[in-house]
């Protein structure tokens, strides 16, 4: 009976270390990246806190982050560097109600997150930083902004088989920034910035607004 007791307490004590993660608050970002030479470098600072509070979650070498899967093995995301354009990842955050790991990655001068999905080891890159639904079902990302974005509001279905576009909706009116959070399962409240003002709506899930991915 002792050896059961044991797995058990690990389990739940290694649940509680995870439980402490969140990802940086805008204040915890001005602070941390506030003398960082680049988004690369900024990556490497926030993931430096993030290891000490995730511990038994992922460890750095040089230009390699391993990340643990569960129940066993690990996930390896090695930095590169090429003509296309080097390529980095730093960890950010851990979704616990997912088992999700959330990178923060680079291209180039490009910056997008990788969602890794610890049971399956599935890869998906969003263009932003994803905000979960209530229900934990669906997850939204805004990525709009004044040059080199999608200017788009998606929906993503959250699976053990992996997380799929569903939904995406483009500004009829030119945004300049916007942010998407769930209001409740159903309806986000979006808020955005024009070049005359901002505003704020809420969006339903059902909207004839939205175009669905198929």
């Amino acid at each position: 009976m002792m050896q059961p007791l044991r797995a058990l307490a690990a389990v739940i004590a290694l649940a509680a270390t995870f439980a402490l993660a969140a990802p940086p608050t805008n204040a915890e970002l001005e602070q941390t990246c506030a003398q960082a030479e680049d988004a690369v470098h900024c990556g490497r600072l926030v993931e430096a806190t993030q290891l000490k509070r995730l511990p038994n979650l992922a460890r750095r070498e040089g230009g390699v982050l391993s990340v643990s899967l569960y129940p066993s093995g690990t996930a390896t995301f090695t930095d590169s560097e090429d003509d296309a354009g080097a390529r980095s990842y730093s960890l950010w955050d851990y979704l616990d109600s997912l088992n999700a790991v959330l990178l923060y990655t680079t291209t180039g001068e490009t910056t997008t997150f990788t969602l890794l999905q610890r049971t399956t080891n599935r890869r998906t890159e969003l263009p932003t930083e994803p905000q979960l639904a209530p229900d934990r079902q669906r997850l939204v990302t805004a990525d709009v902004c004044e040059a080199r974005c999608s200017n788009e509001i998606a929906v993503w279905r959250v699976t053990r088989d992996g997380i799929r576009k569903e939904l995406a909706l483009s500004p009829t009116a030119p945004w300049t920034d916007a942010g998407a959070k769930w209001k409740d399962a159903d309806t986000l409240t979006v808020e955005y910035t024009t070049a005359s003002g901002s505003g704020k709506i809420d969006l339903a899930l059902s909207d004839k607004s939205w175009r669905h991915i198929q």
